[in-house]
């Protein structure tokens, strides 16, 4: 298994792993398009995907211009393997190194998701979209949720 940065030849696997989930999904798959999802790993921010062997099985992109993420998601038959953990940390890693601007998600209420990031350290900010729940990550909370874990 390994995670490396993603490149456009990784998008149709990206929307594949994206619409496999069982939580967050799109109510319209069609409103999510390759050309959007090139476009945030290549001009607006960056995104990585974890594979084993040439299936991609997990991914994440976050975008510098909005200071948000914009997708973590990991197919269904790979959940808790720790897999959206490292993905995570790496996309949050590579943001902090390029700003210190909080960065913001919004995610579903009542989902796994939500406890995810709950209990990475993500606080709560209010409600946002349709529905869901926003939270936010400082510069600072993120650098005391590493210290903290190689304590």
């Amino acid at each position: 298994m390994i995670i490396r940065a993603a490149v456009p030849a990784d998008i149709p696997q990206i929307q594949f792993v994206r619409n496999a989930v069982k939580e967050n999904t799109l109510s319209d798959p069609s409103l999510v398009t390759d050309k959007d999802c090139e476009a945030f790993i290549t001009q607006r921010g960056k995104g990585w995907i974890c594979e084993i062997g040439d299936q991609i099985i997990g991914f994440s992109i976050v975008d510098l211009q909005d200071n948000n993420i914009w997708a973590l998601f990991v197919h269904p038959d790979f959940d808790k393997q720790g897999i959206g953990r490292r993905l995570h940390d790496v996309m949050l890693d590579w943001y902090f190194m390029q700003t210190q601007d909080p960065v913001w998600l919004g995610t579903s209420p009542n989902t796994r998701a939500a406890t995810f990031y709950r209990k990475s350290g993500w606080k709560e900010t209010g409600m946002h979209g349709k529905g869901e729940i926003k939270f936010e990550m400082t510069f600072a909370e993120w650098q005391h949720m590493k210290k903290t874990k190689h304590q």
